[in-house]
């Protein structure tokens, strides 16, 4: 994530991984600026979107996390 490594157990969606590391705020408002996190946790709040080995706008809720994946947050002030 943002460069660093995660560890995560078998079955966690990339969003519980990321969570569990300690990452908080994945993208920032566009209006405020401020830190916003994912609430849903459904796929339906899309602010859990990351970067995902080069491919934009992935909901990390809705995948499982896998060794080797490069992922990106759009706020790498947090995590």
């Amino acid at each position: 994530m943002n460069g660093n490594s995660v560890v995560c157990h078998r079955g966690d969606t990339l969003l519980a991984a990321l969570l569990a590391s300690g990452l908080r705020s994945f993208r920032r408002s566009i209006v405020s600026n401020e830190p916003r996190a994912p609430c849903c946790n459904t796929g339906v709040c899309f602010d859990c979107m990351v970067t995902v080995n080069g491919t934009s706008y992935i909901r990390a809720c809705m995948i499982d996390a896998e060794p080797g994946m490069a992922v990106e947050t759009g706020d790498k002030t947090d995590g």
